[in-house]
């Protein structure tokens, strides 16, 4: 009889020991299972950007008092600059479905070909500091006189397109592309990329005007 008795208590005590180490298993299930679902909820998601739909291209003639002309997209607008001094004329081809802006710079030449070259270095190379790399292309379209080079920088720099023109005697135009917000690689490359497109149509269109031959104004001179 106090045998039985002693096997019904042990009985009993094991039972409870079951049930409690059940109920513990229990609870650490849950509590994974809650943990599970609050990571997903406060996990923050990946880094999403609006698609962008883009015009299609088409392009017009820009033609004014400078020296040049070239064709630039009927969704952009040149407008006039500041000039900081006599010798240097400033355009700005804007973009403002983009928010972007392709500054131009002209300057006549004076013998003074190389400090331009220098300079236009200078202006292409200080965005290194944020660039992961530069890479250059070279321009020259002999029969037109025109030459020149293109800076394309990578990374997250401020102006991530520049470039110079030049016929290397008595003109010289720089642009440098900068787009008005904090430089972002991921979310201003499909616009970059499209406006790049622009770019290099400006480039390939572009022209010296031709200047009055000598020989032939002072031809006309003796005729009157």
């Amino acid at each position: 009889m106090k045998k039985n008795k002693t096997l019904s208590i042990s009985y009993q005590l094991l039972r409870k020991v079951i049930t409690a180490s059940f109920l513990i298993l229990l609870s650490c299930v849950l509590f994974v299972s809650c943990g599970g679902d609050d990571d997903d909820t406060i996990a923050p998601k990946p880094r999403a950007y609006f698609r962008l739909t883009f015009p299609e291209k088409k392009y017009v003639k820009y033609d004014s008092i400078f020296p040049f002309t070239f064709e630039i997209p009927v969704y952009s607008k040149m407008e006039k600059g500041k000039s900081f001094n006599a010798e240097t004329s400033w355009l700005n081809l804007n973009f403002p479905t983009f928010n972007g802006t392709l500054n131009l710079t002209y300057k006549e030449l004076n013998g003074d070909l190389k400090e331009n070259l220098e300079e236009t270095y200078q202006y292409a190379s200080k965005h290194q500091i944020k660039a992961s790399g530069i890479s250059q292309q070279a321009i020259a379209k002999d029969s037109s006189k025109v030459y020149g080079l293109i800076y394309e920088i990578e990374g997250n720099a401020a102006s991530s397109f520049q470039f110079f023109l030049t016929d290397s005697t008595k003109h010289f135009l720089r642009g440098a592309l900068y787009f008005n917000a904090v430089p972002n690689t991921d979310s201003i490359a499909p616009v970059l990329k499209f406006i790049q497109k622009d770019i290099y149509h400006m480039i390939e269109t572009f022209e010296w005007k031709k200047e009055p031959n000598p020989t032939t104004l002072s031809s006309q001179k003796k005729k009157k």
